[in-house]
């Protein structure tokens, strides 16, 4: 791969991870900017470096991607918390994984399904969360 095609690739991913990550920022969440940023970034390069082995013998791309949801796994059991009945941490753990989904796009070229990939998260996080708050102070009156 062309080192300008790798630098585009990456700051697609590191940019949609940036947007992602802005919201969780905006809302305080333990998982923000940062986080979504460098899940996104770790995605594409895994995807970047098991592309470079992409025509050789006994190679199975697909495990590369099996792996990073797994991994992703992990980090996002680490942002669920739960508190007697309540749990909290589910949404920024979602939030992480379409991070590393939003990589994976960028990693193999699909540049148009990474940005509608954005947007729609953008749009959950954003509307839903406004949705979610309007809903949670109704039961509370």
């Amino acid at each position: 791969m062309e080192l300008q095609d790798f630098i585009i690739r990456v700051s697609l991913a590191l940019g949609s991870g940036f947007l992602i990550g802005l919201e969780r920022e905006f809302k305080s969440k333990s998982a923000g900017l940062k986080t979504n940023m460098l899940v996104a970034l770790g995605a594409s390069i895994f995807v970047l470096v098991s592309l470079e082995f992409s025509n050789k013998d006994y190679t199975d791309l697909t495990r590369v991607l099996g792996q990073v949801v797994t991994g992703i796994g992990f980090l996002g059991a680490g942002a669920i918390i739960q508190k007697g009945t309540n749990i909290k941490g589910l949404t920024t753990a979602a939030t992480i994984w379409c991070s590393a989904g939003a990589g994976c796009l960028a990693a193999v070229g699909m540049y148009w399904e990474l940005l509608t990939i954005t947007v729609l998260v953008l749009i959950v996080n954003f509307i839903f969360g406004l949705l979610d708050t309007k809903i949670e102070n109704t039961l509370k009156d």
